[in-house]
Formats: structure tokens, C-alpha cells, sequence
């Protein structure tokens, strides 16, 4: 593919990102995307829920491996951070969490499976994400080249993504763990306490939420802000549908002062 085609597909995609993003906040009004504890029939052949997120999340892994090295700018130190810690999270999200997933299964209850039609929904989103993704941080953004070319702002902005971005990370992992370990318990689902969870119902998702906002503010691109904007238009719907599950089932039990996505605000 020649630049001209590169660029047209990348600007296409690019405005793709943007314009699903209100698409899945208006689409995710009338419907829960039915995996989990939202799990419906009706929407193909079930699979292992392990084998269903190691599925629909590898292509940030092995389509960035490969797009990457491609860029202009792909040996730049600042794009290599950006792009060490996209690849750390997806680590996490293809590989770790799929395996900690799967072993915490036990005979009185396992991970409910997981709607193939969701799985290649998410699998088509990740293909585009990873095209923008890697193609932006090796090709579409410009990194200086001296040190007195701005490299303070951009040595500021980098260390306080990076930082927002850890703590995110830190965040949604020990959120993953607390809900793991009440799954691995067995006896059906039941109130997380503790920590986060004692602000909002999805302590997982802002987690991730600040992840990507951190991210953005690193490589500071179209690309990276038009992810951050669909992550929050993807979970802050479903941490909402998570909260009135939860209260529904738990009814006065389940402390009313919790939100869903975003403490004392939403």
C-alpha cells in the first residue's frame, strides 16, 4: 500500500472511530450487550468466555507487532513508550486475564460463555483500533527532534500520562481480582466490597477509563483521544446497566450512595 492510500485509509478510519462513538452510547440506551451476568440467547454459539476475550482482543497485539515497525517515527523513544504501554495493558486484557479467568472456575461456578456475535463485534473493533493506534504512533504523529524543540512540555505530558495511566491500570487489575476471587467462592454473585467498590459499581471500568485518558494525554493524538472517547461511550453505559442489576437483585442491601462509572457524579 503507498502513502496516499495509507493516509486516505487511516483518515477514514480515524473518522470511523469518532463516528461510532455516539452510535454505541445511543445503541447501548435500548440494549446491554448480553455477556456476563446480561448473557441472553439468541445471539450465536456460545464460547468459552476465556477463549472468547483471548480471541476478540489479540488483534491489538499481533496487527500492532506488525504495523508498527512500518512507521517513520517507529525508533523515536517517546513512540516507544507510548507504545510499551499499549502493549502492556493488551498483554494483560489478551493473555493474563483470559488465564486468570479460566482457573478461576470451579465446580459450583464458572464464567458464564460468551455470544459469538459479541466476540466478533469486539474483534472487528479491535482491528480498526489497532490499525489507528499503531499507524498513529509510528507514522501520523510528530515527535521533536532536538531537545530544545519542546521536549519539556512533551517530557511533562508523557510522565503525568504515564503516571494517570498506572494508576488506572493498578485500578482495574486488583478490581478484576476482587471480582475473580467472589466468582472462584461459588454461591452466585454477591455485593463487592472494599477499596473502590465502595464508590462505584464498576471500579474495573473507571480503572481502564483512566488508563486511556492517561494514555491519551501521552501520545496526545486524534487516534489516542478518539479511543478514550469510545471507552468511556462503551463502559459508562454498561457500568450504568451493571448498577441497576445490582439493585435490582440486592434491592436495599446494596449501599445506595454507590455510582456506577465515576465516583459522586455518575
Amino acid at each position: 500500500m503507498d502513502q496516499l492510500e495509507d493516509s486516505k485509509l487511516f483518515w477514514a478510519a480515524l473518522v470511523s472511530l469518532y463516528v461510532i462513538c455516539p452510535l454505541t452510547i445511543a445503541s447501548l440506551q435500548f440494549l446491554v450487550a448480553p455477556y456476563g451476568r446480561h448473557a441472553q440467547p439468541g445471539w450465536g454459539p456460545p464460547l468459552p468466555a476465556a477463549l472468547a476475550w483471548f480471541l476478540m482482543e489479540s488483534p491489538t497485539l499481533w496487527l500492532t507487532l506488525i504495523l508498527y515497525p512500518n512507521g517513520r517515527y517507529c525508533s523515536h523513544p517517546i513512540a516507544l513508550i507510548i507504545l510499551t504501554l499499549y502493549l502492556l495493558h493488551y498483554t494483560n486484557r489478551t493473555i493474563i486475564y483470559p488465564l486468570r479467568l479460566h482457573f478461576s472456575k470451579t465446580k459450583k461456578m464458572k464464567p458464564k460463555d460468551f455470544p459469538l456475535y459479541i466476540a466478533l463485534i469486539g474483534f472487528t473493533f479491535n482491528l480498526l483500533n489497532a490499525y489507528l493506534q499503531s499507524r498513529s504512533i509510528s507514522h501520523y504523529t510528530d515527535y521533536p527532534t532536538t531537545f530544545s524543540n519542546g521536549w519539556w512540555w512533551i517530557c511533562l505530558r508523557v510522565v503525568a500520562g504515564m503516571l494517570l495511566f498506572f494508576w488506572g491500570m493498578a485500578v482495574n487489575i486488583s478490581s478484576d481480582s476482587v471480582l475473580l476471587r467472589l466468582k472462584s467462592e461459588g454461591g452466585g454473585y454477591k455485593i463487592p466490597r472494599g477499596g473502590w467498590f465502595e464508590l462505584v459499581s464498576c471500579p474495573n471500568y473507571l480503572g481502564e477509563m483512566m488508563e486511556w485518558l492517561g494514555w491519551a494525554i501521552m501520545a496526545w493524538s486524534p487516534a489516542a483521544l478518539g479511543f478514550f472517547l469510545y471507552t468511556c461511550s462503551n463502559l459508562g453505559p454498561r457500568a450504568k446497566a451493571h448498577l441497576q442489576w445490582y439493585r435490582q437483585k440486592f434491592g436495599d442491601e446494596y449501599p445506595k450512595s454507590r455510582k456506577a462509572f465515576i465516583p459522586f457524579v455518575y
